[in-house]
């Protein structure tokens, strides 16, 4: 099964959030209709980056590493180097 790390930008406040998900889409429409709490405020949301991994220990730690980091320049640059990929 192949599981996506993605990164979605709130077109209300552009702020970023990163996740994981086996179906991206149903996930980004979770996002949008405010299921989640820590983006509802953000509504809407727009994929911006999409990152497949086979199985899901390599997304979650995908995911905490891009989570973990301080400099949200490199996220800026990984957006604008790789752009969204499906």
């Amino acid at each position: 099964m192949v599981y996506g790390v993605y990164i979605i930008q709130s077109q209300k406040n552009n702020r970023f959030y990163i996740g994981q998900t086996k179906d991206i889409n149903d996930r980004l429409k979770r996002h949008n209709n405010g299921e989640s709490l820590a983006t509802k405020s953000g509504i809407p949301w727009k994929l911006i980056h999409l990152e497949k991994f086979d199985n899901r220990p390599k997304a979650v730690k995908r995911e905490r590493y891009l989570k973990s980091l301080k400099n949200k320049n490199y996220l800026k640059s990984l957006i604008n180097y790789r752009g969204v990929e499906q």
